[in-house]
């Protein structure tokens, strides 16, 4: 299977298992790749735009990776067949870049009910020593300066914006394709992704501290069904889909 996988999908699965492996076997690369690489909140003293592209081929445990990975070999071959590889990779970076904007704005919308509890300059405070903080292992006891710190310096990674839209590529090009949950139940592809939507919506409105970054896989597949619907009217699906 290895052997006849895509270049793109076969690279993407190598690059984020040798990240995953160098950070879970070296803690000073773990530590320092957290701090440079995952993606941090605009305001954060550890944010930088590369931080937008760099976040999502990083992860947080092994089970983290394991998901993301096994749904990029399950679907993400089929697409970058269906799409072609230049066009898969762009297809997979944008997914992942407009995920990490959604979740951004996200915190952002949070964030302006803490930042109008305090003035600019009590907030920067809070902002920069809660940077420092976290760097040390720990954080603020009182919960509404935790919740700052954890929206503002708590990092973000994980290719899962990417790989929901992957998901959502799968269930509009092949709608109609049945997938076996907990191999036995068959489910059409395009109900599989709107349940994930739904599920996902629920979620975020339900919590924005559960460690889990709900907006960024929906953001993900909006992006998907922004491109697919552009790139179907243009014909590059030769004006129809692969059902």
């Amino acid at each position: 299977m290895f052997t006849n996988m895509p270049p793109v999908t076969k690279n993407l699965l190598i690059i984020n298992t040798i990240i995953w492996a160098a950070m879970a076997l070296v803690p000073t690369i773990d530590t320092r790749l957290t701090q440079w690489c995952a993606l941090h909140y605009f305001s954060s003293p550890g944010f930088n735009v590369a931080q937008l592209i760099t976040y999502m081929f990083m992860h947080g445990g092994f089970m983290h990776l394991f998901f993301n990975m096994f749904a990029l070999v399950m679907f993400g071959g089929i697409i970058e067949r269906s799409m072609g590889s230049k066009r898969f990779l762009f297809y997979y970076v944008s997914c992942g870049l407009f995920a990490a904007l959604v979740q951004m704005g996200a915190y952002a919308l949070v964030l302006t009910k803490y930042q109008n509890m305090f003035t600019p300059a009590e907030f920067r405070e809070i902002v920069d020593h809660g940077w420092n903080l976290i760097n040390t292992g720990y954080t603020y006891t009182d919960p509404t300066l935790n919740a700052i710190n954890s929206l503002v310096n708590g990092p973000m990674v994980g290719a899962s914006g990417a790989i929901y839209g992957i998901i959502l590529a799968f269930g509009m090009l092949y709608p109609n394709q049945p997938i076996y949950l907990y191999f036995a139940i068959p489910i059409k592809a395009k109900w599989l992704v709107l349940g994930y939507g739904i599920l996902e919506l629920s979620y975020g409105l339900g919590s924005m501290t559960d460690n889990v970054a709900h907006f960024a896989h929906l953001g993900g597949m909006i992006a998907g069904v922004i491109l697919i619907l552009y790139w179907k009217k243009k014909g590059v699906f030769n004006n129809h889909w692969f059902f």
